[in-house]
């Protein structure tokens, strides 16, 4: 079968968004009830979210957003709902699927993986430029097929049973692309999570994952007295993650402990949820205290739309209590990412471009480009650059 060809699974259910117009209602008179938090007087954003960016958010959502537009926006792709056994406890996954078939008679498969406070929406605007490029001023020869699915207990891939470590989504993504839609060799691209799944097919799936595409340095290698020892410039590379993490990662502790306490306020609140994940927005893409977040508004309101219309503020923090306990984090003494593996990285992430030599412990490095500067949503913040960097580094690579 040629690499483009995709044969969707039988059992796959086509899928199109469709929210109940009774839940738009009940969003509405929620947000117009919204009660506010009491902030110091000289709040920029270094408490938080800040409150008047808040205000205005919550009055565009109440007042002047269009999610029916967004609907349309998803629903230009094919959708899908597979069924997919995870391979944890033997039961049966939800995982929606936004799929985009690409140009040419052979455009290549390409896995877009996303992460927390994340959904497919983040890729709204790459999506048509990776899969039909010539349409932007490219080549149709670059054209991927984009398969790009909601992680469990995100979006539509509900409901979600019990938590769900990444690599046992690796799993689910490896039988996702072989077994349900007949790609044996595909590319990978993925940040946050995304990327932490997208490793785990390079460790565990290699002879599937033909190459890799990240932009947040993921998995930790394995550092042993047997190893090379750390050089000057990463210790003084990992006191700087320490210093970031410090300030920017408390959300990290509750989610990875207690997620359910969370979810309470998650799941009752539409403000409160908008307020938790708009300061990551702001923080990832570490804005300064005076400067509301580098996004266009309705889109950050369209991804956090989703959580709400969708119930899965809660359950999308699982995989941070899941992953903390099965040590899903970090490489093991043997463990390797093999595929050949890009990294393209925001100077202003939660973990900046390490140096030299870092990446290679862990990783079959064959490209690490820093970037001048951006944040964390590499692919909403700069989705030319992030289409233009994905293109020229599979272009070099066959299946």
């Amino acid at each position: 079968m040629a690499a483009g060809t995709m044969k969707v699974s039988p059992d796959a259910r086509r899928f199109t968004v469709n929210i109940p117009q009774e839940a738009l209602d009940d969003l509405k008179a929620r947000l117009a009830l919204t009660r506010w938090p009491a902030e110091p007087d000289d709040a920029a954003w270094q408490y938080g979210s800040n409150g008047g960016y808040m205000r205005r958010f919550v009055a565009r959502w109440r007042d002047g957003f269009d999610w029916r537009a967004w609907e349309a926006k998803l629903n230009r792709f094919e959708q899908y709902i597979v069924l997919l056994k995870r391979a944890d406890t033997g039961g049966l996954q939800n995982v929606h699927v936004v799929i985009e078939r690409g140009s040419g008679s052979n455009p290549r498969p390409l896995l877009l993986s996303h992460g927390w406070p994340g959904s497919v929406l983040e890729f709204i605007d790459v999506i048509e430029k990776l899969a039909h490029p010539e349409r932007f001023g490219g080549k149709a020869e670059d054209a991927f097929t984009v398969i790009c699915p909601s992680l469990p207990g995100y979006g539509f891939s509900m409901p979600l049973s019990r938590p769900i470590s990444p690599r046992v989504i690796a799993r689910l993504w490896r039988d996702l692309m072989v077994e349900s839609l007949g790609f044996e060799r595909f590319f990978a691209q993925a940040g946050d999570w995304g990327s932490i799944v997208s490793s785990w097919l390079g460790v565990d799936h290699a002879d599937h994952v033909a190459a890799l595409h990240l932009n947040m340095v993921p998995l930790r290698p394995p550092l042993t007295k047997d190893g090379a020892p750390l050089s000057e410039a990463e210790k003084a590379w990992i006191g700087r993650v320490k210093a970031i993490q410090a300030t920017e990662t408390g959300y990290h502790a509750i989610q990875a402990t207690k997620p359910t306490t969370l979810g309470y306020g998650l799941s009752d609140s539409p403000a409160g949820l908008a307020g938790w994940i708009v300061e990551k927005f702001h923080g990832f893409s570490r804005a300064s205290v005076d400067r509301a977040p580098p996004f266009d508004m309705d889109h950050l309101i369209a991804n956090i739309a989703l959580y709400w219309l969708t119930d899965t503020a809660a359950a999308s923090t699982w995989i941070y209590w899941a992953a903390g306990r099965s040590g899903d984090l970090a490489l093991k003494p043997g463990e390797f990412v093999s595929p050949p593996t890009a990294f393209l990285l925001p100077p202003w992430d939660l973990v900046p471009p390490p140096p030299q030599g870092w990446l290679a412990r862990g990783y079959n490095v064959v490209r690490q480009r820093d970037l001048e500067h951006g944040g964390h949503f590499v692919a909403m913040e700069q989705p030319d650059i992030f289409v233009a960097d994905v293109q020229d580094f599979f272009r070099g690579h066959s299946l």
